[in-house]
């Protein structure tokens, strides 16, 4: 499977218990909404295996996940740190105006006087509005609140985002 076929989702925090489960991070709309999909594609550095969802639990502070395969704690501990991803032909598609953060990574960020600055890098939620990580060419840093005050427009085939933010804000 190649990465442009695929949307991560979360990833592997470490063991979860003695019997194989791993304990996870869920980068979705809702906690448990991995558990809908059968297959999972775990992976590090662009190398992915696909495992069989069995079963899950909603953790207090985390998910946890049997993966078929994967029995007892240091095989489910070697998993530790792998992204999680499912094909993006299984989701459904976004609602107009709304983005699978995954489409968003590496787009340059664009200001209405056309000044570059920098490319999405990552996405934070904040609890009130997710929030856009831009990393310039020189390693400036800007989070830009991913709001209609801000972004004006999100164009994924040019790209781009417009932005109505400054160089010095």
């Amino acid at each position: 499977m190649r990465d442009e076929d695929l949307v991560v989702m979360g990833f592997v925090r470490g063991a979860f218990g003695i019997k194989g489960w791993v304990k996870i991070h869920a980068d979705t709309e809702y906690a448990d909404g991995l558990f809908d999909y059968p297959v999972w594609w775990l992976g590090k550095n662009g190398s992915w295996k696909p495992y069989t969802f069995e079963n899950g639990a909603v953790q207090p502070k985390a998910l946890a996940a049997k993966l078929e395969g994967v029995e007892g704690r240091d095989a489910a501990e070697l998993l530790r740190g792998s992204q999680i991803a499912v094909p993006r032909s299984e989701l459904p598609a976004p609602a107009d105006d709304e983005y699978y953060w995954n489409d968003l990574m590496g787009l340059a960020v664009v200001n209405q006087q056309g000044e570059t600055l920098g490319k999405v890098d990552n996405l934070l939620e904040t609890g009130a509005n997710d929030v856009l990580v831009v990393k310039g060419d020189d390693g400036q840093q800007r989070l830009i609140p991913f709001v209609e005050q801000y972004v004006l427009d999100v164009v994924p085939a040019e790209g781009r985002i417009l932005v109505d933010w400054g160089l010095d804000y």
